[in-house]
């Protein structure tokens, strides 16, 4: 078993923009050369996600819109008491989600449902420059 390992990065809106980065995932996978294993797809930091989704407006808008029920923007949090950022909504909802996703490779192929997509979700409370990490795991 062999590692590959590649990285892109791309800028956000914040405030828990959305979007879909299936086509860079599958790109550095098709770059690796392996056509079995395990794709691992992180954010580093804090106040961003990983996850899947069918990316389409209406279940965007949906997501959004559950993420405030959960950790709500405008309720107190401890960690804006301390550091005044106005963010502490970002670091729960990002916890809520995770950081990073696993999926099959199998031949040459990420194994996602018809209508799923990999996405990245920046929860910050203003825009950013999110580096993405692809490792594979395999042969």
């Amino acid at each position: 078993m062999s590692v590959f390992s590649a990285e892109f990065s791309l800028d956000t809106s914040g405030n828990a923009d959305v979007l879909d980065i299936t086509t860079q995932v599958s790109g550095l996978v098709a770059s690796s050369g392996f056509s079995d294993g395990i794709v691992l797809v992180y954010v580093p930091g804090s106040t961003a996600a990983i996850t899947t989704i069918e990316f389409e407006p209406g279940l965007v808008r949906d997501l959004k819109v559950a993420l405030e029920r959960l950790a709500p923007e405008g309720t107190t949090y401890f960690h804006n008491e301390r550091w005044h950022d106005g963010n502490g909504h970002s670091h729960i909802r990002a916890s809520f989600l995770g950081q990073s996703e696993s999926f099959p490779l199998i031949n040459g192929d990420i194994l996602l449902g018809i209508w799923q997509q990999i996405i990245l979700v920046d929860l910050d409370n203003r825009p950013r420059s999110r580096k993405v990490i692809v490792q594979v795991y395999g042969e």
